[in-house]
């Protein structure tokens, strides 16, 4: 009885799986990594096209230390010591939800706080990009001081993005933001 038993299983687990292939399951998609430079894999600094992501991206997570701080203190203005401290602990967070995806060919930075990307793709975290976002991070603070940057966040998200990222020196300026600029037949005729 058993060894009929057996054979009636393993025969319907075999019909099982031709009735699925034949019932068009979608076939298996395999989806490549991105393929680094050895500038996107080495240098101890944030490739320049993502520059722009990267800031958008540290720009959302200052400004979410910033509001929950000041959701702890009933939503008033932190103390210059509160605020340095928040952003001191901004730029030195571990940044690992970061990372790099391909899309189309052209690589982006994602994660909290940067357009959804494209659900298939693989994405590439660790490695670089943390340390690269930290480092970034650290910069803006060093150069636009944590006074200006808190009273960016205190006028709103989109004053401290384009405090950080779209100024003229920001890395998003001149029709980088956020992606390629558009070809120049285009650009003339807007």
């Amino acid at each position: 009885m058993q060894p009929a038993l057996a054979v009636w299983l393993a025969l319907s687990l075999l019909a099982g799986r031709g009735a699925q292939e034949m019932c068009g399951d979608p076939p298996a998609r395999s989806v490549p990594a991105p393929q680094l430079s050895p500038e996107e894999r080495l240098s101890p600094h944030m490739p320049e096209s993502l520059r722009c992501d990267a800031c958008h991206a540290i720009a959302f997570q200052i400004e979410e230390q910033l509001r929950r701080a000041e959701g702890k203190v009933g939503r008033r203005a932190l103390s210059e010591s509160d605020y340095v401290e928040v952003l001191e602990r901004s730029c030195s967070q571990g940044w690992e939800s970061y990372g790099v995806q391909e899309l189309n060919g052209e690589k982006r930075l994602a994660g909290p706080g940067l357009p959804s990307q494209e659900p298939m793709t693989v994405m590439v975290t660790g490695g670089p990009w943390p340390g690269r976002l930290s480092k970034m991070c650290h910069g803006y603070v060093g150069e636009r001081g944590e006074a200006q940057i808190y009273g960016a966040h205190r006028q709103g998200p989109a004053t401290l993005r384009e405090l950080l990222c779209h100024g003229a020196k920001g890395p998003c300026a001149g029709g980088k933001a956020g992606g390629p600029s558009p070809p120049k037949a285009l650009q003339n005729e807007l």
